[in-house]
């Protein structure tokens, strides 16, 4: 039995090769247009070993430090889903950048979706703004230079002064709402 043949002899495979065989694409359709799904697949990751991470965390400022280093070594497989998240968190961003730069080059952010594009940009910050929320959580010695670093950068601006002139008590304060 040839193919063509067993391509219309069963509604089921027609449907199939319709849909995913001879499926009707543009001609300059890359592998870079995959990258707003790879983005969601590690979006999807960061979120399931957050959650799991989130269930040992202490949001204390004497505890935190210590609840990380529970979850390295005393939590079955802790130590892989800190590693994961930390890992996942990269990945995140090479393809939301990915992704960023694909519309830049195909030119995504113009007429008729500008809009579109300002929303892009208005998670993307929001993105980075949760991923250095998470780079200080664990309260470590990275963690206190980096928000050190981040206030530093903030003063230059004035309307940030009365959020970032208590130096430590920010972050503190941030990790007791947490």
């Amino acid at each position: 039995m040839n193919f063509v043949r067993l391509k219309n002899s069963h509604p089921l495979i027609t449907n199939f090769y319709n849909s995913l065989i001879s499926y009707p694409a543009p001609l300059n359709l890359t592998y870079f247009w995959n990258f707003g799904f790879y983005s969601l697949i590690c979006l999807i990751i960061q979120i399931i070993t957050g959650l799991f991470l989130a269930m040992h965390y202490t949001p204390h400022i004497d505890f935190a430090f210590a609840s990380v280093e529970h979850v390295c070594r005393d939590v079955n497989f802790g130590f892989m889903m800190r590693y994961v998240h930390a890992t996942g968190a990269s990945f995140f961003f090479i393809t939301v950048y990915i992704h960023t730069f694909r519309g830049l080059y195909f030119g995504s952010f113009m007429a008729p979706r500008q809009a579109l594009w300002v929303v892009g940009v208005l998670i993307l910050l929001l993105m980075i703004i949760t991923a250095f929320l998470g780079y200080v959580l664990p309260w470590g010695q990275m963690s206190f230079w980096a928000q050190l670093l981040s206030q530093i950068y903030f003063r230059q601006f004035p309307s940030s002064e009365p959020i970032s002139c208590n130096g430590c008590g920010v972050v503190f304060q941030l990790i007791m709402q947490l």
